[in-house]
């Protein structure tokens, strides 16, 4: 049995899916975050393409309320910073909608695991829809939140402020979440040293992703959903919380905040074996070449 994978596949997206692949992956739907959604499909056809995973389906281009947050600001239009080579691009064409397959391959799963790598929206539309189906879903793996600093605003990270909402729909479902937030992954960096000997054009890649790190002064920079596809591959590295999630609504200022406390049905990784997570995700990059 494999698992799911939801995505607005940007470079680190490419780099889980990579890792994830060593579990099988049964399907992949796709959501706005990177990019708006025509770039984010873009990114995925040559992925499937290259690397023969299913065809990914057409997921939500906007939240759930209607707004469409994206990280172009810091990825660039495409979603994929590079330093120039690229996945070679495939014709663009339409996907089927990811809701009934979604839902689909739900229906024929108990303990059903799903890695969410980008925001939520899909799987609040998922569980809105078809609330038989949510005691299938053992657990989502979701790259995502902040239990300090956030990275978008002060309190909030990208993927929970992108759809706040989505993730409340989850938590009032009771949808067991494993949270892999800001604070685990800032500590698994790669630096120049780890992406030089990769094959292309996951150098180049990976180089356009440092390269967001080294623009801010830092020589380095942090791994983030490789490191959700980690725990869900070698979960031995990791040590985890059981904690109550919730995400901060009605604040202005502290939109998308997301709110842990001792005790509950969810987890976040108290800690992990950085070095190990790292050398873990690099070396799936290497099964490109």
């Amino acid at each position: 049995m494999g698992i799911w994978v939801d995505t607005d596949m940007g470079v680190d997206d490419l780099a889980a899916l990579l890792l994830a692949q060593r579990l099988g992956i049964d399907g992949i739907s796709l959501v706005f975050g990177c990019a708006e959604i025509p770039a984010v499909r873009a990114n995925a056809l040559a992925a499937c393409a290259a690397f023969g995973w299913p065809d990914p389906v057409q997921g939500a281009d906007c939240a759930i309320l209607g707004e469409t947050e994206t990280a172009e600001r810091i990825l660039g239009a495409s979603g994929q910073p590079t330093r120039g080579a690229r996945l070679p691009e495939v014709p663009d064409r339409p996907l089927a909608p990811a809701l009934p397959a979604l839902a689909g391959w739900l229906d024929g799963h108990s303990d059903a695991q799903i890695l969410a790598l980008g925001p939520l929206t899909n799987l609040a539309t998922l569980v809105l829809a078809h609330p038989e189906l949510c005691a299938n879903i053992g657990c989502i793996t979701w790259m995502g939140g902040a239990t300090g600093r956030g990275n978008h605003t002060e309190h909030a990270e990208f993927n929970a402020i992108a759809d706040p909402e989505a993730l409340a729909v989850l938590l009032s479902r009771g949808i067991p979440i494993d949270m892999v937030d800001l604070e685990p992954c800032r500590r698994v960096v790669i630096e120049e040293q780890h992406i030089a000997p990769l094959p292309q054009p996951m150098r180049d890649l990976m180089g356009g992703y440092l390269d967001i790190g080294l623009s801010r002064g830092r020589s380095g920079m942090a791994l983030y959903d490789p490191v959700a596809a980690a725990l869900l591959v070698a979960p031995r590295l990791f040590s985890l919380s059981d904690v109550s999630l919730s995400i901060e609504l009605h604040d202005a200022e502290r939109l998308g905040q997301t709110i842990v406390a001792p005790h509950g049905a969810h987890r976040v990784i108290a800690g992990l074996d950085a070095d190990a997570v790292r050398d873990l995700c690099l070396s799936a990059l290497w099964e490109t070449s």
